[in-house]
C-alpha cells in the first residue's frame, strides 16, 4: 500500500460528517440501496429546465411540469458548469437574479440533460455523455467479490473507512489476514474505491 493511498484514506476520515460514516459494508449497502430506490432519473432538454426562486428564498429548478426541486451543493455546481458561470459569483446573487443568469446561460438545443432527483431535491445534473454507476451497484460488487476484505478497525470517532455523502462514495477495505512488516511498520494490503 503506498503512502498516497494511506494519505487519501486518512484524509477522507477527517473530512466526513458523522452522518456520512457507516460501521459496516452491510449498513452502507442498505443506505445506498435506499438512496437508489428513492431516486428518479429525469430527462429534459435545457429549455425544459426553469430555474426560479423558491418561497423559502433559495434557488430552485423546475424540470418540465415537476418541481421546483432544491439544489444541493453538488447539483448547483454542475448546473453552473453547464451554464459556464462561476459558482462563487452566482452564490452571491439574489435567487431571482441567479435564476435569470441561468435562463440566459444554460445551453440550448435538443440534447436532453439527465437530472437525478430524490424527493424534492436534485442530486445531480449531467449531459448525455454521462453514464451513471449507482453507489448501490458498486457496493454490491464489493460485497460479491471482495469477500476477504473488511473495513479497517474503527478509529477514535468510530469511522471505519466507509463513507457516503451527497457528492460521492468512498470505501477503504483491507485484508485482515495479510499484515506485512515494512521497515519496522505493520501494514495490511488494501484498496479503496471512489464513486462521484
Amino acid at each position: 500500500m503506498t503512502k498516497q493511498t494511506l494519505t487519501r484514506a486518512s484524509g477522507e476520515l477527517f473530512r466526513r460528517a458523522p452522518d456520512e460514516c457507516f460501521p459496516t459494508l452491510d449498513a452502507l449497502l442498505a443506505h445506498c440501496r435506499r438512496e437508489k430506490d428513492e431516486s428518479e432519473d429525469r430527462w429534459h432538454p435545457p429549455r425544459g429546465l426553469a430555474p426560479e426562486p423558491t418561497p423559502d428564498g433559495r434557488l430552485g429548478l423546475k424540470a418540465g411540469p415537476d418541481g421546483p426541486f432544491a439544489l444541493n451543493d453538488w447539483s448547483f455546481g454542475q448546473l453552473c458548469g453547464l451554464a459556464r458561470v462561476s459558482k462563487e459569483t452566482v452564490n452571491r446573487l439574489a435567487p431571482a437574479t441567479a435564476a435569470q443568469v441561468f435562463r440566459e446561460t444554460l445551453p440550448g438545443g435538443n440534447k436532453p440533460l439527465q437530472l437525478l432527483t430524490r424527493g424534492e431535491g436534485v442530486r445531480s445534473v449531467h449531459g448525455t455523455a454521462y453514464t451513471r454507476l449507482h453507489n448501490a451497484d458498486l457496493v454490491g460488487t464489493l460485497k460479491d467479490y471482495a469477500t476477504d476484505f473488511t473495513p479497517p478497525q474503527a478509529c477514535f470517532n468510530g469511522a471505519t473507512g466507509l463513507y457516503c455523502g451527497e457528492q460521492d462514495l468512498f470505501c477503504f477495505l483491507i485484508d485482515p489476514a495479510g499484515w506485512a512488516e515494512i521497515e519496522g511498520e505493520s501494514f495490511a494490503p488494501g484498496f479503496f474505491v471512489w464513486n462521484r
